[in-house]
């Protein structure tokens, strides 16, 4: 099975299901449907960032600071962020990731339920060369110096302004 046939639940404005629908469906109409966003930061504190492969369906080639993607159909927010943050970084016996938020997603071409996480990992990482292209860890204030330099996914962008609002209540 390729990426754009994975089911995926359908949900609307109060993210309640309301349908099924391949992903690449999903993708090419903008059904809202479900995705997760992990914060990883190593034994230092820093965050994993990496850029996408070029074959994404969604933000090739593009910069994110987050692990993640869709949640499959009847998963749960917690199952997914577990299962993608392990498949992204290479590593098994992660510890589960914290939930921090959820927020809806908007653009004029996508739209989708967001959930938010926070997960420390220790483990050499080893990114999954479908999804991850190059991979670093940067501190913070690195990290914020190159927001305005890279291209950025910008879900991800968003799930990162939202987080340091988050962070700063």
């Amino acid at each position: 099975m390729t990426p754009s046939d994975e089911i995926l639940d359908i949900v609307d404005e109060n993210d309640e299901v309301i349908g099924q629908a391949p992903r690449g469906e999903a993708t090419a109409r903008g059904l809202r449907h479900r995705c997760v966003f992990i914060e990883v930061r190593d034994a230092e504190g820093r965050v994993f960032v990496h850029r996408r492969t070029a074959t994404k369906l969604v933000f090739p080639s593009h910069y994110d600071m987050f692990v993640g993607g869709v949640v499959g159909a009847g998963e749960s927010y917690d199952g997914a962020a577990l299962r993608e943050a392990e498949e992204e970084l290479g590593v098994s016996g992660l510890p589960e990731p914290e939930p921090l938020f959820r927020f809806l997603y908007t653009s004029a071409e996508h739209t989708w339920w967001s959930a938010v996480y926070q997960v420390r990992c220790e483990l050499p990482v080893v990114p999954q060369a479908e999804e991850v292209a190059w991979h670093t860890f940067l501190d913070d204030t690195e990290l914020d110096a190159r927001l305005d330099e890279w291209p950025w996914v910008p879900d991800g962008l968003d799930a990162y302004r939202r987080l340091k609002e988050f962070r700063a209540l």
